[in-house]
C-alpha cells in the first residue's frame, strides 16, 4: 500500500471525532506534503533580510492613540490558552498558574481587558477547555469572555505513515496543531462570523503567558487607520533570542516568518545571525477579520507553512513509538496577506513565561505590578536579566515552590543568576550583580533570611554558606 492510501484512515478517524470538513481538508493538505518528503524547511536562498527602515517603530506611533480609542468598540483581544505548561510540570492550563499577588495569568488578563474596555475571547485546546471554564465560573466576571476550541490533528506514525495508535491512552494519539490553527478555529466555531456580526473588525492576538501583551491604543489606531490586513509585532533580536522565529522577505516579495524548526541544519549559523535577521516574532498579532473571512472563503483552507515535528507518541516516554506532529505557527500568516506589515515594539510587550526561570524573574522585583499591568522596574540595574536554575531542583513548579515559596529574592540589582544544586531561599534575600550559587553537598543548602549576595557562593553544608 502506498503511504498516500492511508489518508482515508486519517479522515475517518477525524470524522469520528466530529472534526469539521475544513479541518480534515487542512490536515489532508499537510499529510500529502509529509508523504512526498516535504520537510517544511525554508532555505536562506529563498529569503532576504528585512530592511529596518521598512518597519515602523511603535514608540513613534503615539499620534494614532486617539484613533485607537475610537475603534476600541470594534476590537477584540483574543488570548491563546491551549498550553498545559508540561515543561514546567503542570497538568492544568498554564494560565491558571499564580503569577503575582495571588493572581493567575487568567485573572490578570481578565482584569486588563476589563480595564481597557475591550471584548475578550479565549481559544482553549482540548486539554485546557474544562479547567478554564471552571476557573472562569469561579471568577464571576462582569462580562464572561467568549470562548472557542482549538482543533486537533492525529499524530502520524513515522514507521509507516499510518495514524498513530496508543490504546493505553488514546488521547495521546492527537496533538494540538499549533497556534496557526486559530484562523481555522475562528471560522469553524462560528466565532469569526459572530464577531463580525457584532461589529468587531480588529483582533489583537497574543499568548496567555505573555502579560506584556496588552491592548495598545496607538498600535490599534495605526493598524486600523492604515487599513492593514495583518500586522506582526516584532522586536530586536538579542543573543538570547537566536532560537526564536525571525522575520524575512520571501523572494516573492512578501514578508515571511521562518521558525527554528524550518531552518536546515547546515544553515543554523545564518538563522542565528542577529545582525542579518534583526527581528523576531513576539507572537503578538493584529488581524482584520474581514480580510481573514475573505481569505478563508476564497481558498477554502488556511494553508500556512508546515512545521513537521518529530516526537515520541507519549512525550513523557522516550521509548514510545516515534511519530510526526503536523503543526503551524500563527505568525506565518504574514505571508498570506497582500499588504501585511510589521511593527517594532519594545521588549516591555514581550516577556513570556515558558520555564520556571522566567517565572522567577516575573515574580521578583525586577518587575512591578501596577494597574493590572506587569512592567519592568525602572530601578533595575540591567535591561537583560539572565536566569539559569538547575532543572533537577527547579525545573518543575512543585520543586520551584518548595525552594522559593513566598520568599522570592530581590533581583532588581541582579544582572545574571545561576543556581547549581539544591538551594532553598528564606525571606528578604537580595542578589546583586552576576552571581553563581553552587551547592556541592548532597543535602539541601539554605540561604538565610536577610542575606545580601554580591559575590559567587559555594555552599558546603545544608545550614550555612562559605563567605
Amino acid at each position: 500500500m502506498k503511504p498516500s492510501e492511508h489518508l482515508s484512515s486519517f479522515i475517518s478517524k477525524m470524522e469520528a471525532e466530529g472534526l469539521q470538513p475544513l479541518v480534515t481538508e487542512t490536515f489532508s493538505y499537510y499529510y500529502e506534503k509529509v508523504i512526498t518528503g516535504e520537510t517544511g524547511l525554508l532555505y536562506d536562498s529563498e529569503i532576504t533580510a528585512v530592511d529596518p527602515d521598512e518597519i515602523a517603530d511603535a514608540d513613534q506611533l503615539g499620534e494614532y492613540a486617539g484613533t485607537g480609542r475610537n475603534v476600541l468598540k470594534n476590537a477584540v483581544r483574543i488570548t491563546l490558552n491551549g498550553g498545559l505548561g508540561t515543561s514546567m510540570g503542570l497538568t492544568t492550563a498554564k494560565s491558571l498558574l499564580e503569577v503575582r499577588d495571588g493572581k493567575t495569568f487568567l485573572d490578570i488578563i481578565m482584569a486588563q481587558s476589563e480595564r481597557a474596555g475591550v471584548k475578550l475571547a479565549i481559544m482553549n485546546s482540548f486539554s485546557t477547555h474544562e479547567d478554564t471554564l471552571s476557573a472562569l465560573s469561579g471568577m464571576n466576571p462582569s462580562e464572561f469572555p467568549l470562548t472557542f476550541l482549538q482543533h486537533k490533528f492525529p499524530k502520524i506514525s513515522r514507521k509507516d505513515f499510518t495514524p498513530a495508535t496508543w490504546p493505553r491512552n488514546p488521547g495521546l494519539e492527537w496533538n494540538p496543531p499549533g497556534h496557526g490553527d486559530i484562523y481555522t478555529a475562528l471560522f469553524t466555531s462560528g466565532m469569526l462570523q459572530h464577531l463580525l456580526d457584532e461589529g468587531i473588525l480588529y483582533a489583537f492576538i497574543s499568548n496567555s503567558d505573555n502579560l506584556g501583551a496588552t491592548m495598545d491604543e496607538s498600535l490599534l489606531g495605526y493598524f486600523s487607520e492604515n487599513g492593514f490586513p495583518f500586522m506582526m509585532e516584532v522586536a530586536e533580536r538579542t543573543p538570547s533570542d537566536v532560537k526564536g522565529g525571525h522575520l524575512a522577505r520571501h523572494k516573492n516579495g512578501r514578508l515571511i516568518l521562518r521558525e527554528a524548526a524550518q531552518c536546515p541544519e547546515d544553515e543554523t549559523d545564518a538563522f542565528r545571525d542577529i545582525r542579518r535577521y534583526r527581528f523576531f516574532n513576539t507572537n503578538n498579532l493584529w488581524i482584520n477579520l474581514k480580510f481573514l473571512k475573505n481569505l478563508i472563503e476564497t481558498h477554502k483552507t488556511v494553508r500556512l507553512p508546515m512545521i513537521l515535528n518529530p516526537k515520541t507518541l507519549d512525550p513523557r516516554d522516550q521509548e514510545s513509538p516515534p511519530v510526526f506532529q503536523v503543526e503551524t505557527a500563527m505568525g506565518a500568516a504574514v505571508s498570506l496577506f497582500e499588504g501585511a506589515t510589521a511593527v517594532k515594539v519594545p521588549r516591555t510587550r514581550f516577556f513570556p513565561v515558558k520555564k520556571c526561570n522566567d517565572l522567577l524573574t516575573v515574580q521578583s522585583d525586577y518587575f512591578l505590578f501596577s494597574d493590572e499591568r506587569l512592567i519592568l522596574n525602572p530601578n533595575r540595574k540591567s535591561d537583560t536579566l539572565k536566569i539559569s536554575l538547575d532543572p533537577a531542583y527547579y525545573g518543575k513548579i512543585d520543586l520551584f515552590k518548595e525552594r522559593f515559596g513566598d520568599s522570592i529574592p530581590s533581583l532588581v540589582d541582579c544582572e545574571s543568576l545561576t543556581i547549581e544544586g539544591d538551594v532553598r531561599f528564606e525571606g528578604n534575600v537580595r542578589i546583586r550583580g552576576n552571581i553563581l550559587i553552587k551547592n556541592t553537598g548532597e543535602s539541601q543548602a539554605v540561604i538565610k533570611e536577610g542575606t545580601v549576595i554580591e559575590n559567587d557562593l559555594v555552599l558546603h553544608t545544608p545550614d550555612g554558606m562559605d563567605k
